[in-house]
């Protein structure tokens, strides 16, 4: 049997992820082991021998996507394999798709691998069906995510995700780092930190030490940084929870090591609607802790997501985040309406807001952020900065991101006059003009 041949038999598979980063990293670690197993993938449900859908299933209209995704693959498909976070509760899918081949939870690999050699067995052939150092991507080759632990262990009234995920389970310093430098190995020129509480990366091992590169080093959210920053790439932290110990990352920031960027969902500034959320109260105190980080960072970006109609937000509440906001200078911030999922606390909660007041209040906020973003980028105007090329058009311009810039949810700098760079480049660029979200720039000749 010839090589082509070889490889035309393998059985086809079809991914959807759907939901956030860690959902697209169980993905590409289920496609890992499924590509090291000889199996091929499709772009289209059509041409597959089975369909996979990671789901989603933190606020009702994520589930209401999920099923849809489902109903679509089973549609044009009909052979289907549901995972991820609806997977928690299978009673939702297998009562509207009875004839799913099978549903597993978040972060069940091993399960999902085992429904698709059910499903269709493997046809593997070790001198053909090669993979990656840096295993199988859905993103770009030049970035990639990197999840460092599982579950979470607080409980904000609004939030399902332990009750799908579990508690907060960390990975060894020592398995994050060896994964880590496989992906700079590979040419991955930005890694993306990413968990459901990423400041609290350890603290279920009590902080276990392992050997890492002739030292030890702790399972602690600042040894992880420290040891990411000794990598030469670029490093970003999302979804930190804002405990105390945050402090500590920031001076790696003003030098350099990990890029100035923090994602925190804030979530609100109202203690009492704080309290009810379950979240840190003290937003007086958090105001001053952002100053003292800018004054020993200046460049700090600060991303957050904050929560507007919670159940008992009065007008003062609201009026009380935006005065937060305009104070915090929040550089890039997103709003959801509160929306009353299944299962969680809050649906139990008095005061439920009608939702034509949640849209008014998210359209107040989104302004108010607006103008923040506007009046940031305006004074980046002149400025020269470093940007990582996303995407090149081949006429000589290029999109690319600051260091203030996250993949897919941040703005970016758009080049001019661009040629000869390339995805994964880290370039100076001049800042030239700017809008409420992006920048306009060409490259600067320190490049």
């Amino acid at each position: 049997m010839s090589i082509n041949t070889k490889k035309l038999s393998s059985p086809k598979v079809g991914v959807v992820s759907l939901g956030c980063p860690k959902a697209l990293v169980d993905s590409e670690r289920i496609m890992t082991q499924l590509r090291s197993e000889g199996y091929q993938f499709t772009d289209t449900h059509q041409n597959a021998d089975v369909v996979i859908v990671n789901t989603c299933g933190f606020l009702d209209s994520a589930k209401e996507e999920s099923l849809a995704s489902i109903g679509q693959a089973m549609k044009d498909n009909g052979r289907v394999i549901v995972t991820g976070c609806m997977g928690a509760e299978p009673e939702q899918i297998t009562a509207k798709y009875p004839n799913i081949l099978a549903v597993t939870g978040p972060h069940q690999y091993e399960q999902v691998v085992e429904a698709v050699h059910d499903a269709v067995p493997p046809a593997h052939d070790p001198f053909v069906d090669l993979v990656p150092e840096g295993g199988l991507k859905l993103t770009p080759r030049h970035y990639a995510y990197l999840k460092i632990s599982e579950g979470c262990n607080n409980r904000c009234t609004f939030c399902i995700i332990p009750h799908l995920r579990g508690d907060l389970v960390s990975r060894p310093i020592h398995h994050v780092m060896f994964e880590a430098e496989k992906l700079v190995n590979a040419g991955v020129k930005e890694l993306l930190v990413i968990s459901q509480d990423t400041s609290a990366y350890g603290i279920d091992t009590k902080y276990a030490e392992y050997p890492w590169k002739g030292a030890r080093r702790k399972t602690k959210f600042l040894d992880l940084c420290e040891a990411l920053g000794d990598l030469g790439v670029w490093v970003r932290l999302h979804y930190v929870y804002p405990y105390p110990h945050v402090d500590e990352v920031i001076p790696l920031m003003a030098e350099g090591k990990i890029l100035p960027y923090l994602d925190i969902p804030f979530q609100h500034a109202s203690p009492k609607v704080l309290k009810a959320m379950r979240r840190p109260g003290n937003q007086e105190k958090t105001l001053e802790r952002i100053k003292a980080w800018r004054d020993i960072c200046p460049d700090l970006t600060l991303r957050s997501t904050f929560i507007v109609g919670f159940p008992g937000e009065t007008e003062e509440d609201f009026e009380e985040l935006l005065e937060w906001m305009q104070e915090a200078q929040i550089d890039r911030a997103g709003a959801f309406k509160y929306e009353n999922v299944e299962g969680a606390p809050s649906r139990e909660l008095d005061g439920h807001v009608p939702e034509e007041v949640k849209q008014e209040r998210y359209e107040r906020f989104m302004e108010i952020q607006r103008q923040i973003s506007e009046d940031k980028l305006q004074a980046k105007i002149g400025q020269t900065i470093s940007v990582m090329i996303d995407e090149t058009d081949g006429e000589g311009g290029a999109d690319a991101r600051s260091m203030g810039d996250a993949p897919e949810i941040d703005g970016k700098v758009l080049l001019r006059d661009a040629q000869g760079v390339k995805a994964g480049d880290v370039v100076k660029v001049t800042v030239e003009d700017a809008d409420d979200y992006d920048l306009y720039a060409c490259l600067s000749s320190d490049t």
